[in-house]
């Protein structure tokens, strides 16, 4: 078994039970999720990590339920993007802009373009191994209300598949990795599923590079690397993507998708006002599971295992595998708009290596060193990669 997260707390009570569809265990009464959610709610969209609630952190019978949900829908709304609202008066709207404009040239100061820093990123490029890791979701393809409409566009393809071709190129989401080859249709590329949990590549890249370790023969014959650190909680997740579709059909436009190693429910579609019951059934399911721990995205709560593993940590997987862990000269790139991609950052910042570009639109606390406005702008920086490339030859 993989290590457990550092955000779980391991009980020495092993008699845990299963009874009507709920596992219980004994233990004593820990501070509240609320408590823990309590100072940082209101500071979610300045957090430099995704917040991982585990199951342990048990409520109190004399808490009260909604406080605790309540704190993860703020997280939640923290971490979406604002949009305005035209009820109110043009002039609180005009306010409201100018003062986002007005925050988010601020943070460009912080986290410059890295179209207008290219020339600087790629001096530190010379006479290094590049490797590409990419989020999927807001960076390859834009935010829409159905994530199986999803698409990445015919230019952005043809984009990454020369970025392939000029570099070992990995693409690491939260989605199942099934669902993220279908969309990118790329054979070359590394595919790291289920925020890291779910990966599985080619042995040796188009560009030359061989991995090492963790190989196995795929479907079709051919040699690939391929890990599962939680292997053994697929039949977990299994059980609980079944409860949570029951309990979300009941809210109009909520949805429900099983990506493999976290099983994830949008509120992209669902009325605010039915938010909170929504979020306490998932409250429900994660005091049944204490294997399990919470995550909060861009309008979306995810349920995933409890071990230490995260985008980082497959960033890390990968560049071990492809020998390039302890070289001084590699330059790891990592393109993401996620808040689950500040693990990939954070990695990148404390070995003092790489170049770590969040895509965003709005001003956002985060670990990455640059910054792009939304998906156009990553494919032109990945053009200029393709064509910095040709003249190194």
């Amino acid at each position: 078994m993989a290590a457990r997260s550092e955000h779980t707390t391991v009980f020495s009570d092993s008699s845990s039970t299963h009874i009507s569809g709920c596992r219980s265990s004994s233990f004593s009464s820990t501070s509240s999720i609320f408590s823990l959610f309590s100072h940082t709610a209101e500071a979610a969209s300045t957090s430099s990590c995704p917040i991982m609630i585990s199951s342990s952190k048990r409520i109190s019978h004399h808490d009260n339920i909604h406080e605790h949900v309540f704190g993860w829908l703020e997280a939640m709304r923290a971490s979406s993007p604002r949009t305005t609202n035209f009820l109110v008066n043009d002039e609180l709207n005009n306010s409201i802009h100018d003062e986002a404009r007005c925050q988010y040239i601020d943070w460009v100061a912080k986290h410059p373009s890295a179209l207008c820093m290219f020339d600087e990123i790629m001096k530190m490029a010379i006479g290094k191994q590049v490797i590409v890791f990419l989020d999927y979701d807001g960076t390859l393809s834009p935010i829409v209300e159905d994530p199986d409409c999803a698409f990445m566009s015919d230019e952005m393809r043809d984009t990454v598949k020369k970025v392939a071709a000029c570099f070992p190129t990995a693409i690491i989401t939260g989605r199942n990795r099934d669902k993220v080859f279908e969309f990118v249709r790329l054979a070359e590329l590394y595919y790291a599923g289920s925020h890291g949990m779910d990966i599985m590549g080619p042995a040796e890249s188009c560009n030359g590079i061989t991995a090492d370790g963790g190989k196995v023969i795929d479907s079709k014959g051919n040699e690939v690397v391929f890990f599962q650190p939680a292997s053994e909680y697929l039949p977990l997740m299994d059980e609980v993507c079944a409860m949570l579709k029951e309990r979300a059909r009941h809210y109009s436009g909520a949805r429900v998708d099983h990506n493999k190693f976290c099983v994830t429910l949008h509120f992209r579609c669902v009325k605010e006002k039915d938010w909170l019951p929504l979020a306490e059934e998932v409250q429900t399911i994660l005091e049944c599971f204490p294997e399990l721990s919470l995550t909060q995205g861009r309008k979306v709560l995810e349920l995933r295992p409890s071990i230490e593993w995260h985008k980082g940590k497959a960033l890390e997987f990968l560049l071990k595998s492809l020998g390039l862990d302890n070289s001084a000269d590699v330059l790891p790139v990592y393109i993401g708009d996620d808040r689950t991609d500040e693990d990939a950052f954070n990695v990148l910042r404390e070995r003092g290596i790489g170049c770590s570009i969040l895509v965003s639109k709005v001003a956002k606390e985060t670990c990455a060193a640059f910054s792009l406005q939304d998906p156009t702008e990553v494919m032109e920086f990945l053009q200029h990669l393709v064509r910095w490339r040709a003249t190194t030859l």
